[in-house]
């Protein structure tokens, strides 16, 4: 008789036991498999002394602890967490070390306008060792994964991975600031671009303002005046005033004046003044120049000849179309060249503007008129206002044509008056310091004086 016995040593012998005893207990004596005898349902085998009622024990002395095994290696889920928390680090370096690099192009292109040699050379050096720390972590990471060891190393690694982080973070709050300030700089391009065309929109309206007078006072005949032709005359006139009181302005600058001390000075004769700003002393100068080159406008003969109206009209045609050296021919425009200049540049004024020199007597002595910057451009005032002045009187009889001024502290007038600073929002109860140019009264056309109006604290003194 066979008896059998379990292999102890290897579960799949148990396994083929039990398989017997199954097989045995199905279908009885089975036949070339082995003589089994009724001994074998008595006296059982020891091995499956605990299979019958209960399962078979881990525990028993022929198999292997699961504790132990448990032990030895790490559970499945445990494996998956630590192998989750390799790879999250390394993407969050991965991410992180793009940051750094997007944040350094943004500087290099920053640094290309205007040109930053510097900036760019440290820019180029982050990137390149951005780039070569990306190529460490990647052999690093396959190297790990030929040699089937990539796993967690405990709280390192999620330390690692908020480090990561955080580097991300900040190269991503560089990459803004960089691009504020690039965007910062854009703007003030912008604005640079807009106000240097707003500055040649305004050099082209001055231009057809200045061809404007040109084109109305072409072709003229004195049964075709209007008020118009008048208008465009004095724009020209006061534009040339402002630009000679602003060389007189500039020569005194030079020449170390007391500007504070000169613009009292100029508008003393209309009274004590306080300036809104430092700037607005130049219209006391305007002020100054108008008031001696205007002075006798009134009367036909500027004081210094007479002549009917169409002998101004043709006097003002043909001094227009007139060169300046032609114009100071004529002996009435040259006589009156020489009384105003003498009395509006005061010898001292002369003496520091010239360097000491003798233009004074040359222009006193009606030799001739020195051929300066700054006389030229008094003489080019001159005309203008002269021609002005033959062009008023070509309208008619003095009835029809007058010429006036406000008076210190009156009140202001939009009908007669126009502010040489933005007025307050309650212009209309305001005060006028001084007349800077004369208005004119032609016909029914008024054109207004212009006028600057007192300081809130003046007008409060004076009660207005």
């Amino acid at each position: 008789m066979e008896t059998v016995r379990p292999e102890r040593s290897s579960v799949g012998g148990f396994l083929r036991a039990v398989s017997r005893i199954v097989r045995y207990r199905r279908g009885g004596k089975e036949r070339g498999a082995g003589v089994v005898t009724d001994e074998v349902s008595v006296g059982k085998p020891k091995f499956a002394e605990g299979f019958n009622g209960a399962s078979l024990s881990s525990s028993h002395p022929g198999f292997p602890d699961e504790d132990e095994k448990k032990k030895k290696q790490p559970p499945l889920q445990e494996q998956r967490q630590q192998n989750r928390e390799v790879m999250e680090t390394l993407l969050a370096e991965l991410f992180a070390g793009i940051a750094a690099i997007k944040a350094s192009y943004a500087q290099l292109q920053v640094a290309q306008s205007p040109y930053d040699p510097d900036t760019i050379q440290s820019a180029d050096q982050v990137v390149v060792a951005e780039l070569k720390q990306l190529s460490q972590l990647k052999h690093s990471y396959f190297k790990q994964i030929d040699a089937g060891t990539v796993a967690g190393c405990g709280h390192s690694d999620r330390d690692s991975q908020l480090l990561a982080e955080l580097q991300e973070q900040k190269n991503l709050v560089k990459t803004f600031q960089i691009t504020v300030k690039k965007l910062e700089a854009e703007l003030l391009h912008k604005d640079a671009e807009v106000l240097l065309k707003k500055q040649a929109l305004d050099a082209e309206q001055a231009s057809s303002a200045l061809r404007r007078p040109l084109q109305v006072l072409s072709g003229l005949r004195p049964s075709s005046l209007n008020p118009s032709h008048f208008l465009a005359a004095l724009q020209e006139a006061r534009r040339s005033v402002r630009s000679f009181a602003g060389q007189i302005v500039r020569r005194m600058e030079l020449a170390g004046w007391d500007l504070d001390a000169a613009a009292a000075a100029a508008v003393s004769f209309q009274g004590e003044v306080q300036w809104g700003k430092r700037e607005h002393r130049a219209f006391a100068f305007e002020s100054y120049v108008c008031a001696t080159i205007f002075s006798g406008f009134k009367d036909g003969d500027f004081g210094l000849g007479g002549g009917d109206r169409r002998a101004f009209f043709d006097e003002f045609v043909s001094l227009r179309s007139a060169s300046l050296g032609q114009a100071l021919k004529e002996p009435e425009f040259a006589r009156f060249c020489r009384a105003k200049y003498l009395i509006m540049v005061h010898p001292a004024m002369d003496e520091s503007f010239s360097g000491g020199g003798n233009a004074r007597a040359v222009v006193s002595s009606g030799e001739g008129f020195p051929e300066t910057e700054f006389y030229q451009g008094f003489a080019e005032m001159a005309r203008r206002v002269w021609l002005l002045h033959r062009l008023f009187f070509s309208f008619g009889p003095k009835e029809e044509a007058s010429i006036f001024q406000a008076r210190r502290g009156c009140r202001f007038s939009e009908v007669f008056m126009e502010s040489v600073v933005e007025p307050e929002e309650d212009a209309g109860g305001a005060a006028v310091g001084f007349t800077v140019a004369p208005g004119f009264r032609l016909r029914k056309t008024i054109y207004h004086c212009k006028v600057y109006l007192a300081a809130p604290a003046e007008r409060r003194r004076s009660g207005v």
